[in-house]
C-alpha cells in the first residue's frame, strides 16, 4: 500500500467579514446604528498534499494567506469552505489525538511564561501533553544538546535574547515529539548566526524523527537550506507547487556568468556576449539564456583574457519576486507570464 499524505488540503477557503467606517465623530455615531462591512478573501480555494517526512516551504508576501492557512491546519480557525485533513484528522475538530501530534511555532508569539525560567515552562508542557518522565528526559536531553540550551534553562524568559528565546520556543514545541510541525517565521528577527543554527536544528530534527514540516519564511536562506519543494501563494491563491530548482528554471530561464578579466578595457568587450548585470573594473557579470550559456562561455574563454569565471543561477529571491509580479525573465527584460 502506498504511503498516505500527512497533510491533505482540498479547495480550502477563508473569508473574513471586516467592519469599515470613515474617520470622524459623525461616522462613529452612524456606525452605532448602521455598520458597514466588506468581505476579505484571505484564502481562495487552495489545494495541496504533503507526504510524511517532507519539509515544504510555504512562501508568499505579507497578506498572501500563509498564516491564515496554517491557523486552519492547526485548528485555530474554521474555514469558510473546503476540506483539510492532517494525520487523518479534521484540524478544526480539535481532536485531542490530533493536538498531541501537532506543534505550531510562530516567530512573533511566545508560549513561554515571561517571568519564570524556561525549564518551568517545559515542565508545564510535560504535564499538558502527559509526557512520560523517561521520554520527557530523553527528549529534553536531546534538545539541550542540539540547541545548546544548558545555560538558558534557569534564566527567566524575560532575560533571554530573542535568539535564545527562539531556541527555547522550539524546544518547548518539540518536547512531545510532534509528527507535524508548522513553523511560521521561526528565524524572524534573530541574527544571521542564530538563523543558521535554527536551520541546522530543524534539518537534524527532521532527519532523526521524520517529522513533516511546513515552513513559512521571508528569509530565502531558510528555504534553500531546508526545502526541496515549495508552495507559493499570493492573494490567497496557489501560484506554484513543486521543486525549488524547477521553479527557478521555469521563471528565470537564464544563468549569471561572472568574469574576471585582465583589465577594465577588456571587460568592456564582454558586453557584446550578453546582457550586463553588473560591472566593476575588470569584473563583469552577464545574464545569458540557459540554452546558450555553454556556447557563450566557450567563446568568452577563447576570445577574451579571462583570469576567472563562474556560472551561477539567479538568486531565488529574484525568482520568487517574479512570481508575485506575474512575470518571467529571459536574458533581457521581463515578459508577461501567468504561471500554470
Amino acid at each position: 500500500m502506498s504511503e498516505q499524505p500527512h497533510i491533505v488540503v482540498d479547495q480550502l477557503r477563508k473569508v473574513y467579514r471586516v467592519h469599515e467606517r470613515e474617520a470622524g465623530a459623525a461616522a462613529s455615531v452612524r456606525s452605532l446604528f448602521r455598520r458597514r462591512y466588506r468581505e476579505v478573501e484571505a484564502v481562495r480555494g487552495i489545494s495541496f498534499r504533503v507526504m510524511p517526512g517532507e519539509i515544504v516551504g510555504f512562501l508568499g508576501p505579507n497578506g498572501a494567506g500563509k498564516t491564515t492557512t496554517l491557523k486552519m491546519l492547526s485548528g485555530l480557525l474554521f474555514p469558510t469552505s473546503g476540506e483539510a485533513r492532517v494525520l487523518g484528522f479534521v484540524p478544526w475538530h480539535r481532536n485531542p489525538g490530533y493536538l498531541r501530534q501537532l506543534s505550531y511555532v510562530l516567530g512573533n508569539r511566545s508560549q513561554l511564561v515571561w517571568d519564570i525560567p524556561a525549564m518551568d515552562s517545559f515542565l508545564v508542557n510535560q504535564a499538558v501533553y502527559q509526557i512520560p518522565e523517561k521520554q520527557f528526559r530523553e527528549t529534553l536531553d536531546e534538545l539541550i544538546a542540539l540547541l545548546d540550551l544548558e545555560p538558558l534553562l534557569k534564566k527567566p524568559v524575560r532575560g533571554l535574547s530573542l535568539g535564545e528565546r527562539m531556541k527555547c520556543e522550539l524546544a518547548a514545541s518539540l518536547l512531545h515529539r510532534p509528527s507535524v510541525l508548522f513553523l511560521d517565521e521561526p528565524t524572524l528577527g534573530v541574527d544571521v548566526t542564530m538563523q543558521g543554527r535554527i536551520r541546522q536544528f530543524v534539518a537534524e530534527h527532521n532527519r532523526r524523527h521524520g517529522a513533516t514540516v511546513l515552513l513559512t519564511s521571508h528569509y530565502m536562506a531558510d528555504v534553500t537550506a531546508l526545502c526541496r519543494r515549495v508552495i507559493v501563494i499570493n492573494k490567497g491563491q496557489l501560484l506554484y507547487d513543486g521543486d525549488l530548482t524547477t521553479l527557478s528554471d521555469r521563471i528565470a530561464p537564464f544563468k549569471l556568468v561572472t568574469l574576471d578579466l585582465e583589465s577594465p578595457e577588456e571587460a568592456a568587450h564582454a558586453e557584446k556576449y550578453g546582457t550586463v548585470v553588473e560591472r566593476n573594473g575588470a569584473k563583469v557579470t552577464l545574464r545569458l539564456p540557459r540554452s546558450e550559456t555553454a556556447g557563450v562561455v566557450a567563446r568568452l574563454l577563447t576570445d577574451l583574457p579571462v583570469t576567472d569565471l563562474t556560472v551561477s543561477d539567479p538568486p531565488i529571491e529574484e525568482v520568487i519576486e517574479q512570481i508575485f509580479h506575474g512575470r518571467t525573465l529571459d536574458a533581457g527584460e521581463g515578459l508577461p507570464h501567468v504561471l500554470a
